[in-house]
């Protein structure tokens, strides 16, 4: 089943020989970065292999969230979610955008506990996230049988259309003066002295002294051809879009079978909401230690398996070539089969727990394959040892919410402008300088 239908944007079609800076990617985080570099009179150039938010940009629950985030993501996070406010009128579309809250169920005691101590950080950061009893629970959830303990609420949390935003922030981006090639995949690099110098595309080179990669679940193999070790690997989630329905809840929420959004048009996007797939690829046996905390963090949250892609990345296990087609080139969108007994298995829960959602037909259901890190953190950062590079990848499932303040992060680190919070967080460097992975606890 293909995945889903995304709003139709224009871009450009001739490929320019010369650009300051060059993207390698067309997802939330690129045409962020994009839209940043443009306003700000940077020559920027886009190139994505495939379309516009074709994968995990589009594929995603859209929620755009501060509460539970990894403290290390939570500044980040704010800064994104004061961006999302003014977006529409900054790129002059609509990307769906709302603060109608979001709620974290909870069913047990020790749940609560959970959120209690996800509160510590939310206190030191001047968030309104705060637990509420059953009672408020039920008056957020109108039409719901379901009886929880309570729930982590946030009510300045909000949520987004993602077949609606990447192509209303291309747009924007393309008005500041950005260009954006699409089906157009980059090969790789050429460097002088050291660094980039330019980047050869399917459809030509382009001389650039930078490059920001903003490639999702790609970029581990574009930096094979760098000379990098980027630990990431791929985790598939499969999502459920319902026919419009009256009476349910507004905004989102989740507890630990289901979750759910109200969409644009009436209807839900919904998923399992603690049921993901790994597929076994080499990179799985040479990234073993790496994951290993998390894995034992995770339980039994990530199924792994053997799939297709087990056997499609043993012929990916090279860096691609500059002069003739490869992976890039053959496999242009990633859209993995989704596990529609997982899709289906969360609507019939989240329909018992909401009967009005008995009446919401399942229109189609999707999957997309997550970027993730060691630490479930991402990578934002620029690389000692390529001058000219900068990545943001890895955002582990937080890159649709986070994507806007990625973006803006990103651009300051091109620019050696004062970065809009911390970067150190986000260091690539922090996989091979001996810091310590350290996992969020449960949210």
């Amino acid at each position: 089943m293909p995945g889903p239908i995304l709003d139709t944007t224009e871009t450009d079609h001739a490929l320019p020989t010369k650009a300051d800076v060059v993207i390698i990617g067309g997802g939330i985080i690129g045409v962020s970065t994009a839209l940043f570099l443009a306003e700000r009179g940077v020559d920027v150039v886009l190139c994505e292999k495939g379309v516009l938010g074709g994968e995990q940009s589009s594929r995603n629950w859209g929620w755009v969230r501060v509460m539970g985030r990894d403290r290390r993501e939570i500044p980040l996070a704010v800064e994104s979610l004061k961006i999302w406010d003014g977006l529409d009128e900054r790129v002059g579309g609509k990307t769906g955008f709302r603060r109608s809250g979001i709620l974290y169920l909870a069913q047990t005691d020790r749940e609560i506990e959970e959120h209690q101590a996800w509160l510590a950080h939310a206190r030191a950061n001047g968030l309104d996230s705060r637990l509420i009893g059953m009672d408020e629970t039920a008056t957020l959830m109108p039409g719901a049988v379901a009886r929880y303990k309570g729930a982590m609420y946030t009510k300045s949390d909000a949520r987004a259309e993602p077949q609606k935003a990447v192509p209303a922030i291309a747009t924007g981006a393309r008005k500041a003066g950005a260009r954006i090639v699409t089906g157009c995949a980059v090969r790789g690099v050429e460097k002088q002295a050291g660094r980039i110098s330019a980047v050869i595309t399917e459809r030509g080179r382009i001389e650039t002294s930078a490059i920001v990669l903003a490639g999702g679940a790609w970029s581990r193999l574009f930096c094979k051809g760098l000379g990098l070790r980027l630990p990431q690997l791929k985790v598939r989630n499969s999502v459920l879009r319902t026919s419009p329905v009256d009476g349910g809840p507004d905004g989102a929420g989740a507890d630990g079978t289901y979750a759910y959004r109200k969409r644009f048009d009436g209807g839900y996007t919904i998923a399992h909401s603690a049921e993901n797939q790994h597929a076994i690829v080499p990179d799985s046996l040479v990234f073993y230690r790496d994951f290993q905390p998390a894995r034992k963090a995770e339980g039994d949250s990530v199924q792994v398996g053997l799939s297709a892609r087990s056997w499609q990345e043993i012929f990916e296990l090279s860096a691609p070539a500059l002069d003739r087609p490869g992976a890039f080139e053959r496999h242009r969108i990633l859209d993995p089969k989704p596990d529609g007994r997982s899709a289906l298995s969360a609507l019939k829960a989240a329909a018992e727990a909401i009967p009005v959602l008995k009446a919401a037909q399942p229109l189609q259901i999707w999957a997309g394959l997550i970027d993730v890190t060691p630490d479930a953190v991402p990578v934002i950062s620029t690389v000692d040892t390529v001058p000219g590079l900068t990545i943001a990848t890895g955002f582990s499932g937080h890159g649709f919410g986070i994507g806007p303040g990625a973006g803006h992060l990103t651009a300051d680190l091109v620019m050696g402008n004062p970065p809009i919070v911390d970067p150190l967080p986000f260091r690539f460097s922090r996989f091979s300088d001996g810091t310590p992975i350290e996992i969020a606890g449960p949210v």
